[in-house]
């Protein structure tokens, strides 16, 4: 309770905190995740126990994130920005562990053509056979997960989801009142400087359509 207590304090210096607090770690989570819930007066907040060996400083900033959207107020702190600093960051001391020699020669190409190179490569894993889920890139994990109808279709198409991934991975996020925003305006922009991107989308949607009408396609 001391830390939420601390947390909400430098937050709202001009307010009373009259919460009931509890702070959980716990191991049902992936990763540095969170989470608060509120009921009545009774507060809760539950953290990776990953987030146990963190600095002070750096939970603080979470716990404000987690603050502010619960109370629906809109705060901005030192905390917040050396939070998201930390996660922004996480990704250089994740190990990498996973890949598969697709993925990756579709990483390198994309890395080499778009971004001179200069993206370090994450762990590239398949995902299940879906075409509602393309990709992910989860920076928790600094990971790209990549669905398996891609075995299926030419590589050009493999390598517009990689790039939109890879893209993800580059800039990460932007924080503003406690919310990440993943596709801002200069994300949808630098998006459409992949080679013939509307073309390959439609034709993309046409190719998974057939797929699924052919029996070929499980969702």
């Amino acid at each position: 309770m001391d830390l939420i207590r601390k947390s909400y304090e430098l937050l709202y210096p001009d307010k009373e905190f009259d919460l009931d607090a509890i702070l959980i770690y716990s191991g049902k989570f992936s990763d540095y995740n969170a989470n608060a819930r509120l009921k009545g007066k009774k507060l809760e907040i539950k953290l990776c126990r990953k987030w146990e060996n963190v600095s002070e400083e750096i939970k603080i900033g979470l716990i404000q994130e987690l603050l502010i959207r619960i109370l629906k107020t809109k705060k901005t702190s030192m905390y917040m920005d050396i939070y998201n600093h930390f996660l922004k960051n996480i990704h250089i001391a994740i190990p990498k562990t996973k890949s598969h020699p697709l993925l990756e020669e579709s990483f390198n190409r994309i890395n080499e053509r778009y971004f001179l190179g200069l993206v370090e490569q994450p762990n590239l894993i398949w995902g299940v056979e879906s075409k509602r889920k393309l990709g992910h890139y989860n920076f928790k994990k600094d990971e790209i997960l990549i669905s398996k109808v891609f075995l299926k279709l030419d590589p050009k198409f493999l390598d517009l989801v990689m790039y939109h991934e890879v893209l993800h991975k580059q800039r990460k996020f932007e924080s503003k009142n406690g919310r990440e925003r993943y596709h801002d305006r200069v994300f949808k922009e630098r998006e459409k400087l992949f080679e013939n991107s509307e073309l390959l989308e439609k034709e993309l949607t046409k190719k998974l359509r057939y797929l699924k009408l052919k029996g070929l396609f499980f969702d």
